[in-house]
């Protein structure tokens, strides 16, 4: 596992911490398991970034000054 550190606003946390309560597990199991459903276990990310096939030259030319909208999507 990974550890990660996420910053919540209160409403969602609430919401978040009575929704584990509700289904008896961890908070972290929930965002676990909501991940998942938003992209199945084994699935790969849809980002050109993951792939594994070789380098053939081309690509986006404004990836450092835009490498957040191209390796998160944001």
């Amino acid at each position: 596992m990974h550890r990660t550190t996420i910053l919540l606003p209160k409403d969602l946390h609430r919401d978040a911490e009575r929704e584990a309560i509700r289904l008896g597990i961890s908070l972290s199991e929930l965002i676990r398991r909501r991940l998942r459903s938003i992209r199945p276990r084994g699935s790969k990310p849809g980002n050109p970034f993951f792939t594994r096939k070789p380098w053939d030259g081309t690509g986006p030319s404004d990836t450092a000054a835009n490498h957040d909208r191209h390796l998160y999507g944001s």
